[in-house]
């Protein structure tokens, strides 16, 4: 057994909610290339904090503003390090649409409120305050590894001035064996089983812009050869249309091992998922929750969301051309060329299509010391814990990492009330985006159990 610590978990979690609250209440919104995003004082604001415990964090930043933190806890060198990731920037928030201000950090019905709340500013506040209490309760040189810490911009908007711009620019900063970040070990309750999906996989992205090209003409005089209409009647195409299936061997062991923990209709239904002459049949008229339909469905096909529209700028001109951007998310052995081809089935062959970025799948076996220990750990502050190896449709600073070498898991743990009916999901770039206090102080205690133990 690992040397009890005196620490009173109920202070130090209220310290690192409050970490929480201010980290929300700077809106580091990434806008993208048009708008950008200033994540320094969050980072400045991480950077006091582990300045406090006698850490010596190191402010980088590929542009004005663009910053990311980063700071080490010696260990011995035994083994090579374990890195902390958290990425500081946000997406947008409508503030009519939310209950509470998506900036105000307000604790409200035993949730934190905010912006970044789940994505993922309550990791950077739980690594944080692991990193502090392992400097004071432990202290330097006495871990068998270095555990670092990257707070880190511009995850939103693909990670080139953030975690791609340490691994480029600053390696040896940066450089782990292991990394945990986002997503993963949130507690998922389905049929009475609470499973914790530790992230092994995530897919590729594919950003691609379609254009249309039309007769211009003036708005009064109707054209069938119209861009704006060949534009609209693709997106909806697009819209109605499920990619094809194709198997994949993480997704089918996420599928197995949580059909093997169901009861035994529930179970059979499920492992058809990997089966794709009924996997549509299962996805629409058996899985009832519309959150479980979407994620099953994005693990077991390519997909493809249309987000911006662009076509004109005077109200009587027909433009000559029309596009839209597409966000591509791409499986495991597929391409860039597989999925467009799969795209122009749908789009049509007026289509011309530009690929605008892209971004490799990225996966990590879950055969590893480190992913059994975070199982085990799991299972120590849970008794019903079944943790499971998990593919999310989306990305993460794994896309970085994983370039050097790193085994990424998805691992900033949480635990939700079973009787709230909160998706998980819904909360990443959703409205009212929020974490339970409760499942924050059981989490911060699970991270620190984590490291701390696997680098004894």
């Amino acid at each position: 057994m690992p040397p009890e610590l005196d620490i009173d978990w109920k202070v130090e979690s209220d310290r690192c909610i409050a970490l929480l609250q201010e980290l929300i209440r700077i809106p580091t919104v990434n806008r993208g290339e048009d708008g950008g995003c200033n994540e320094r004082p969050a980072a400045e604001l991480l950077a006091e904090n582990l300045r406090a415990a006698k850490l010596e964090p190191v402010l980088l930043e590929p542009e004005k503003d663009r910053t990311s933190v980063v700071a080490r806890l010696r260990g011995t060198g035994e083994k090579p390090p374990i890195l902390l990731n958290a990425h500081l920037d946000v997406v947008e928030a409508d503030a009519a649409k939310w209950r509470h201000d998506p900036f105000g950090g307000e604790i409200h019905d035993g949730y934190v409120w905010g912006r970044g709340a789940i994505d993922m500013k309550h990791m950077a506040a739980m690594s944080v305050t692991v990193m502090r209490l392992l400097a004071e309760h432990v202290g330097p040189g006495k871990l068998n590894r270095d555990i670092i810490f990257a707070g880190v911009a511009d995850e939103e908007a693909a990670c080139a001035k953030g975690s791609l711009f340490l691994v480029d620019q600053h390696p040896e900063k940066i450089r782990a064996e292991y990394t945990l970040g986002e997503i993963g070990a949130f507690s998922q309750h389905v049929l009475g089983r609470s499973f914790y999906p530790i992230q092994v996989a995530e897919k590729g992205v594919c950003w691609v812009r379609a254009t249309f090209e039309g007769e211009p003409g003036h708005g009064s005089m109707p054209k069938e050869d119209n861009a704006i209409l060949k534009l609209g009647r693709a997106i909806t195409r697009l819209g109605k249309t499920r990619l094809p299936q194709h198997p994949t061997e993480v997704a089918g062991k996420f599928i197995d091992a949580m059909a093997s923990e169901l009861p035994g209709p529930q179970k059979h239904a499920l492992k058809r998922l990997r089966t794709p002459q009924v996997a549509a049949l299962i996805l629409d008229y058996l899985i009832r929750d519309e959150a479980q339909r979407r994620a099953f469905g994005a693990i077991l096909s390519n997909t493809a969301v249309p987000t911006i529209v662009r076509g004109g700028n005077k109200v009587n001109v027909i433009p000559g051309k029309a596009s839209v951007d597409i966000d591509g998310r791409t499986l495991h052995g597929q391409t860039d060329a597989s999925f467009i081809a799969e795209l122009r089935a749908v789009l049509g062959e007026d289509a011309k299509v530009e690929v605008l970025r892209s971004l490799p799948p990225v996966e990590t076996s879950e055969r590893t010391p480190l992913f059994s220990h975070l199982a085990n750990v799991l299972r120590a502050h849970d008794p019903l814990a079944l943790p499971i190896p998990f593919v999310i449709p989306g990305f993460t600073d794994a896309k970085a990492y994983s370039k050097l070498g790193s085994k990424c898991y998805g691992f900033s743990p949480v635990k939700f009330d079973p009787t709230h009916e909160i998706s998980f999901s819904a909360m990443y770039h959703g409205h009212d985006e929020r974490i339970p206090v409760e499942g924050l102080r059981w989490g911060l205690h699970v991270l620190f159990d984590a490291v701390h133990q696997f680098c004894l």
